[in-house]
């Protein structure tokens, strides 16, 4: 059986992964772990990790997974420059998977955002909507920064210095090529995307609406299986899913 271990295992992801994990007889539920917890312990009961924590403390649990040599999937949102390079140097021993949505319909939808953006010019604006549950403390999403660069990869720009935010006031007309963001936040959504492409007279939408977060669980443990066949290095759902 692969045993497979949570970090962050008290959150709403944590309980849907465990329930996940229970619908395949071929799995086992490691344990899991939350802050200042042991993970060590984990560790060495596990074969692979699936990390759905807070960022605060992420550069420590990949120096630990890259010396206990055991792969990890990242599924944590909210992550700054330097947890970026605390995953790229894990990377060169372990294998890494991290991604903003392990959902396979959101990834299905990135790709086709990054077609439709390589294909139409920067007459086309591009609006990126996300909608969540009202205990959701990062904003935008990090399915809506995963689709905001799929877009700024099929344009061939740099999403950091395109994409427009928290408009609000008087903000001036909106700049040509821009991807703009906008979050709400209201009741139990569980992650609701649309992605739309606008020029005079026509405009297209593209959606992903999650129904239960059973979706992300799955998606993560498929991920998680397929990422410890793999040899070191850094991953996305993109690779899993044979969309590069």
């Amino acid at each position: 059986m692969t045993s497979i271990g949570i970090i962050g295992s008290k959150g709403r992801m944590g309980h849907a992964l465990v329930n996940a994990i229970g619908e395949r007889d071929e799995l086992d539920h490691a344990g899991g772990v939350d802050q200042d917890d042991d993970l060590e312990e984990l560790l060495s009961h596990s074969d692979v990790l699936v990390d759905f924590s807070s960022p605060a403390g992420l550069g420590k649990r990949m120096e630990l997974c890259a010396k206990a040599g055991k792969p990890i999937l990242i599924g944590t949102t909210g992550l700054e420059p330097a947890h970026h390079l605390s995953i790229d140097d894990a990377a060169s021993t372990i294998a890494v998977l991290q991604t903003g949505n392990t959902s396979l319909g959101v990834n299905m939808l990135a790709a086709l955002v990054k077609e439709a953006a390589s294909r139409l010019g920067d007459d086309w604006d591009i609006e990126i909507v996300e909608m969540h549950h009202r205990h959701k403390v990062d904003a935008p999403s990090g399915t809506a920064i995963l689709l905001g660069e799929a877009a700024a990869e099929g344009r061939g720009i740099n999403l950091d210095e395109h994409s427009e935010r928290g408009r609000d006031g008087q903000t001036g007309a909106r700049a040509r090529g821009a991807i703009g963001f906008a979050s709400l936040r209201g009741g139990s959504v569980a992650g609701d995307h649309q992605v739309i492409l606008a020029t005079d007279e026509e405009r297209i939408e593209l959606g992903h609406r999650a129904e239960n977060r059973m979706i992300f669980a799955r998606g993560a443990i498929k991920a998680a299986l397929w990422l410890m066949k793999q040899k070191p290095g850094r991953y996305d759902m993109a690779d899993m899913l044979g969309l590069k």
